[in-house]
């Protein structure tokens, strides 16, 4: 996926529930994250497993809903200054993301992280 290098992107920390909709979905951009979810902005929603991945985004040509599904693998654990239920990131750490690069390791301690957390973007390999 391309996106623009200007697009506004924004990412959800807190887990959120993938049975939601569009319609759930913007309630949490507006309400949680205090942003309008139509104003061509794209935002990430990631489910507490970090396994599930939603990115609505909604603009002149109607609404799109990306999903992204990990199988073996989790989204890396994204963090933000101070007590922000939101952070944005930048279309080349989109895509990064989406492809399980850690923005940790590539960017390190610019990148905030969770240290409690440590979760494996492959899973080991079972010799039988």
């Amino acid at each position: 996926m391309n996106f623009d290098p200007e697009l506004k992107i924004y990412v959800c920390l807190a887990a959120t529930d993938m049975r939601k909709g569009f319609a759930g979905l913007s309630g949490i951009a507006r309400g949680g994250l205090g942003a309008d979810p139509t104003d061509g902005s794209l935002f990430i929603f990631i489910n507490r497993q970090r396994a599930r991945m939603k990115l609505p985004h909604f603009n002149a040509g109607g609404n799109w809903r990306y999903y992204r599904l990990l199988e073996k693998s989790a989204f890396e654990q994204l963090t933000a200054d101070g007590d922000d239920q939101r952070r944005q990131i930048d279309a080349i750490e989109l895509s990064m993301l989406l492809s399980g690069v850690s923005l940790q390791t590539a960017f390190g301690a610019g990148v905030p992280q969770d240290p409690r957390r440590s979760i494996p973007t492959t899973m080991p390999s079972a010799d039988f």
